[in-house]
């Protein structure tokens, strides 16, 4: 079993930035993948960016390439989300997962955080 747990969420105004946390239990995060997705309301979630194991693999939605960095620290057992020059339309629920590799559907996954609101206003 892993427990996930996201942080790091607020409400920005438009151009401002915010680093989201996502802190593993339960496993250790250095031989899994870890994705970040997010849901606005109304919608269906969707990918945001994911890294593998190693790190050596990242892969973003076009949408906030240039904008999103992911990291993780294995040794921390946590995965990061920065998130810079943030536009109204990242407003969304964003949700951390772990899964084998970085891929950027929801089934890929197999546990999930339980989110962490992220409003930008304009």
């Amino acid at each position: 079993q892993v427990q996930l747990v996201e942080s790091g969420g607020g409400l920005v105004q438009a151009g401002a930035s915010l680093r989201l946390s996502c802190a593993a239990s339960g496993r250790t995060l250095s031989r899994y993948a870890m994705g970040w997705f997010r849901q606005a309301p109304g919608k269906e979630r969707e990918f945001v960016a994911a890294i593998s194991w190693s790190g050596g693999s990242i892969v973003y939605e076009d949408s906030v390439k240039g904008r999103f960095t992911i990291s993780k620290d294995n040794a921390k057992n946590t995965v990061y989300l920065q998130m810079n020059s943030l536009k109204p339309e990242d407003t969304a629920v964003y949700y951390c997962a772990v899964g084998a590799l970085p891929r950027g559907v929801l089934a890929a996954y197999d546990y999930w955080g339980q989110g962490t609101q992220v409003t930008v206003s304009s």
